[in-house]
């Protein structure tokens, strides 16, 4: 066994397989670069965007994972295990096995950690037939299955406080599930109520106005400023506080769809790398992606703190920057690359039509596309969100071309 005076090295090690980590690699790589290693321990990828398409029946979920050694970058030292530490002034990290690998450069991108024990009652009422999560791919179809099995009642559906992946998420199944019982002729006989922590449908007016829309046309019931705080899955009942008014309901449900709150992942917390969040994002520079303190490790992706929204569009911008900054520094060059908060949020408001709500850190609508106005509900956009961006996920953003 490698003990920790004898520890592996690679030139740049990788923690995290997933978007973030597979995209740098490949880029790493094409910039030439030899002595890459990616700390990852599962043997599935899996393209995260598709869950609320597979939860709202709109896709299979046999198209969500390919087997992760078929999207490991070539070239690339793939080590299965998990990341438990890093030492940022010995330039070591530890695993689970026992291993520490040393390195020259480090780049920190594990994804997010789902925290289902924050909310009591949540994770024991995901085995229960009425309530299901997309925010697990295992989960998905059976969404699916409640959504078809719902013809009368209240249907439930929640976001937690604070940054999640993929904030549009929680709204777009409800839409999905909505245009699924209109279809069916079911709507009318059907309560659905959507809790949000945020004062608005969405950050960015413009998209939040047509969203309202949207939520006229299907008579949802939002609880604004609102959040669940506790679940019975057995009595079929949930607890929704709001945070405005500071008082709590119990709302009686027949099905419900839940977000847990979201954090980095414990290890992450209890590191240096961790900055005062409670929620333990990796504390970098917005533009740069380098950790302020130790200016050898960069992040990117969700479990960083730049203040955009976790999405894998944004990650798709923040890995050409993070790639150029760190060879920056192996050159002794000033960082030139500046990350600009894009993030890009496909907000599926029905089958076959979907919002493309593109921004950055001003929080101004930056479309991809000017010519076209993407603030409203299109056919275009909805073939670019089931197909086109797949594609584009699978055959290119993992090998460092887009």
């Amino acid at each position: 066994m490698t003990t920790s005076s004898h520890p592996l090295h690679h030139a740049i090690v990788i923690i995290g397989g997933g978007n973030a980590g597979l995209s740098v690699a490949a880029r790493l790589r094409k910039a030439g670069k030899t002595d890459i290693a990616v700390i990852e321990p599962r043997e599935q990828h899996i393209y995260q965007p598709l869950q609320t398409l597979v939860g709202g029946g709109c896709a299979p979920a046999r198209e969500l994972r390919r087997a992760q050694a078929d999207v490991m970058p070539a070239g690339v030292s793939w080590i299965k295990d998990s990341a438990t530490e890093v030492d940022p002034e010995a330039r070591r990290v530890s695993l689970s096995s026992g291993l520490q690998i040393a390195y020259d450069r480090l780049v920190v991108c594990p994804g997010i950690q789902l925290d289902f024990d924050e909310v009591p009652g949540m994770r024991e009422a995901l085995q229960s037939p009425n309530v299901s999560t997309n925010y697990l791919p295992e989960l998905a179809p059976k969404t699916w299955q409640l959504i078809q099995a719902t013809a009368s009642g209240t249907a439930l559906f929640t976001m937690p406080s604070g940054p999640i992946k993929c904030a549009g998420a929680p709204q777009k199944i409800a839409y999905l599930a909505c245009d699924h019982w209109q279809r069916r002729g079911v709507l009318d006989s059907i309560r659905v109520v959507l809790v949000l922590p945020t004062p608005a449908m969405f950050g960015v007016k413009e998209f939040s106005d047509e969203l309202e829309k949207v939520i006229e046309r299907y008579g949802i019931e939002v609880h604004y400023n609102s959040e669940m705080t506790s679940l019975d899955a057995e009595a079929g009942t949930a607890t929704i506080r709001d945070n405005a008014a500071g008082t709590s309901e119990e709302i009686s449900f027949d099905m419900a769809h839940v977000v847990p709150p979201q954090s980095a992942p414990d290890w992450i917390k209890e590191s240096p790398l961790a900055g005062e969040d409670p929620k333990g994002w990796i504390d970098v520079d917005k533009h740069t992606l380098q950790r302020v303190r130790y200016p050898d490790v960069f992040a990117l992706g969700d479990a960083g703190s730049t203040p955009n929204s976790k999405t894998g569009a944004a990650i798709r911008k923040q890995a050409p920057v993070l790639v150029a900054n760190l060879l920056a520094t192996l050159k002794d060059e000033l960082l030139a690359e500046s990350y600009g908060g894009y993030a890009s949020c496909p907000l599926t408001t029905a089958r076959g039509k979907t919002i493309l709500a593109e921004f950055d850190y001003t929080m101004r609508p930056r479309p991809s596309f000017p010519f076209i106005d993407t603030t409203k509900e299109r056919t275009d956009m909805w073939v670019l969100k089931r197909h086109g961006l797949p594609a584009l996920y699978w055959n290119a953003i993992l090998k460092g071309m887009a």
